[in-house]
């Protein structure tokens, strides 16, 4: 179902710049357009659903804000992957602070052992490769730039939320780690441990690869609690994540 269409239902009447969004995604979808490809000039789009270009150009700026395009000055504007999104990400996060980058340890601990165990039941040939892919090259970086390692062991972590085949939840842990990158990396030189990291990760993969679900999930919640332990323990002020059993049970009230 459509904006429109459910707006529609709850009896809700479409602002013209929420039209004009629906309408742009719809043209978007019909011409085949994907990831890379260009839309038409602003003046066309005016021209093409008859409003004024102000109109056009504040319903491409929202969806800029959600990721669906993006709006190169002096060369066009180009449809995004994040268009089929379901969770978007906001593109203004706050900082956060000690209290916070621990309730996103939780997050992770609640989400990314559960994809874990998906990934080994799910696991095929060319999933598990790309995640040997990932971690080659994430060895190249243990003594070498953080960003290239941040970067490597970040994409490992999607690939298996990926390989999982859960669409939602691999857009949640997506827009967790995307927002808050910068306290990612943060978290990664508190821990400074890259081989240990390292070889967590490698462990992970095993199970995954041998398609052993349990393991495969007592492996990664073991991984990010040793994240989660270390950096408690070198930074007084970062509280430590509540266990996941006890969030399941606050959850369950």
């Amino acid at each position: 179902m459509t904006v429109e269409g459910t707006r529609a239902e709850l009896g809700l009447r479409p602002s013209l710049s929420d039209a004009l969004i629906a309408r742009i995604v719809e043209l978007i979808r019909a011409d085949g357009l994907g990831p890379g490809d260009r839309l038409p000039a602003v003046r066309v789009l005016a021209e093409r659903f008859a409003v004024a270009t102000p109109t056009i150009r504040e319903a491409l700026r929202q969806l800029q804000a959600t990721g669906a395009i993006d709006i190169r000055h002096g060369s066009g504007m180009y449809v995004r992957a994040a268009l089929d999104r379901v969770v978007i990400a906001n593109p203004n996060p706050p900082t956060l602070g000690g209290l916070q980058a621990a309730q996103l340890l939780d997050a992770r601990l609640l989400i990314e052992p559960y994809l874990a165990g998906l990934a080994a039941r799910n696991r095929d040939a060319g999933s598990t490769a790309r995640l040997h892919e990932l971690l080659d090259l994430a060895e190249q970086h243990l003594d070498g730039d953080d960003g290239q390692l941040h970067h490597a062991n970040t994409a490992f972590h999607l690939q298996v939320a990926l390989a999982s085949g859960h669409g939602i939840l691999h857009e949640v842990l997506d827009s967790l780690l995307s927002v808050h990158a910068a306290e990612q990396r943060a978290i990664l030189h508190i821990f400074d441990d890259r081989a240990r990291d390292h070889e967590e990760h490698r462990s992970v993969l095993a199970a995954i690869d041998a398609g052993d679900e349990p393991l495969a999930q007592r492996l990664m919640r073991r991984h990010l609690e040793d994240v989660a332990d270390v950096v408690h323990r070198r930074l007084p002020s970062f509280r430590q994540p509540a266990d996941p059993q006890h969030i399941d049970e606050r959850l369950e009230r």
